[in-house]
């Protein structure tokens, strides 16, 4: 450590200025960080426990051995039952999963349409999507909190020109900023004035005070969940701010000036009448494609191709506990099954693989119920830490107005 004229080390006044930057930044942002950071926990698991909550929904039982109907077949049974179109197609690997129909009805402007459950023994519709689930509202709130505090549930402006919606945004934005910022300060204080003693910052002395362990609980716990609570914090604001996304773009190489044009859309060529009648590729025939260029067993997502469209996209994700979240992607011609692109993940260049994981990165799915776990546990000790830091505040300001009186005493008697 670098010393001053005098000889004395540098390092406790540095120490001290870091340690108001993380005061002042953990009290401007504690309480926000406690309400994101708890929704945040409890959202890890969403659709496990939304699944969880609805078995007549998302399970469906069936004979060892038994065979599982043709997507195609009932695609047409979803097609009929709910008059729209089906535009992807969701097949799981497990076979106690049904399989997903995504389907868009004519003046339906929900985003993403509906979603059919059906099972694929016994071809019966067991639901879909907008059915009221218990679970799946309380989720919904969840994440509202998470993103948005609840804000974007309040029909009267809260300031004008501004949406509640963005100004739970920008609060959220601007409140993991300081608390990513409040990490990399709190790490900075961590580190001891003496090598020796930096053991003591990942000890929790359980045998002393309470007041030394809430102390012991802050540093160790932010210090093992630091790289963890980094990512999740340097990944959060993308979603508040339109600067931040572009810079994280432009950092990772991956960023793409928007086209400036706003000619109007060309209208798609339509197929000649020899075109539509040719036969077109089953959805089984779009999975055997699939299976010879990705060579493990995986969930399918099918993106079924319309009467303009040329091309099927088809989607594979592995499973296992320990299960990437990116997906492969073969683009396979519908007539002759001609695979016409391949995007395999893992053979992008890393940069392109980190921008594509900025989502999974942030909610913890990067390496499936692996990091989920981890995430879980992270996520609770960073809605420990403001209480946690809080409770080491209020600590010495009682010291130091007891040192205060104590000081002010000795000064009146020897007055």
């Amino acid at each position: 450590m670098r010393q001053n004229k005098s000889g004395k080390s540098r390092w406790p006044a540095i120490r001290s200025i870091f340690n108001k930057l993380h005061l002042w930044m953990g009290l401007a942002s504690g309480l926000i960080v406690l309400v994101v950071c708890l929704s945040g926990t409890i959202y890890v698991f969403n659709q496990e426990l939304i699944e969880w909550s609805a078995p007549h929904l998302y399970k469906v039982s069936h004979e060892k051995g038994a065979p599982r109907m043709a997507p195609d077949l009932l695609k047409t049974t979803v097609e009929e039952a709910s008059g729209g179109t089906v535009t992807r197609v969701s097949i799981p690997a497990k076979l106690n999963k049904p399989y997903q129909y995504s389907v868009k009805v004519e003046g339906d402007n929900s985003r993403g349409g509906i979603s059919y459950m059906v099972n694929p023994y016994t071809g019966k519709i067991l639901g879909n999507s907008k059915e009221e689930l218990p679970m799946r509202t309380f989720m919904g709130y969840m994440f509202s909190l998470h993103r948005w505090l609840l804000l974007d549930k309040i029909e009267k402006p809260l300031i004008e020109g501004k949406t509640n919606l963005e100004v739970g945004r920008l609060i959220n934005g601007w409140a993991t900023i300081l608390f990513t910022l409040g990490c990399i300060t709190g790490l900075i204080i961590w580190f001891p004035n003496r090598v020796k003693s930096w053991k003591q910052g990942l000890k929790i002395k359980r045998n002393a005070g309470w007041k030394r362990i809430n102390h012991d609980l802050h540093n160790s716990l932010a210090f093992y969940s630091l790289f963890f609570l980094l990512l999740m914090g340097l990944t959060g604001p993308q979603w508040s701010f339109e600067w931040y996304r572009t810079g994280m773009q432009k950092t990772l190489g991956t960023y793409k000036e928007k086209p400036v044009s706003k000619e109007p859309a060309k209208e798609q060529p339509q197929i000649a009448s020899e075109d539509n009648n040719r036969p077109v590729l089953s959805i089984a025939d779009y999975m055997g494609i699939a299976d010879k260029a990705l060579h493990y067993t995986g969930n399918y997502s099918i993106s079924i191709p319309g009467t303009t469209d040329e091309v099927a996209a088809v989607s594979k994700t592995r499973i296992g506990f320990f299960a990437p979240a990116a997906s492969d992607r073969v683009s396979i011609d519908k007539y002759s099954g001609e695979v016409t692109r391949k995007d395999i993940f893992r053979e992008k260049p890393f940069n392109e693989r980190v921008a594509g994981s900025i989502k999974a990165i942030h909610v913890g799915t990067v390496y499936g119920s692996f990091t989920k776990w981890i995430y879980f546990f992270v996520c609770l000790i960073a809605t420990s830490l403001p209480v946690t830091g809080t409770l080491i505040w209020v600590n010495k300001l009682k010291k130091k107005r007891k040192r205060a009186v104590a000081f002010n005493v000795r000064k009146v008697r020897y007055a």
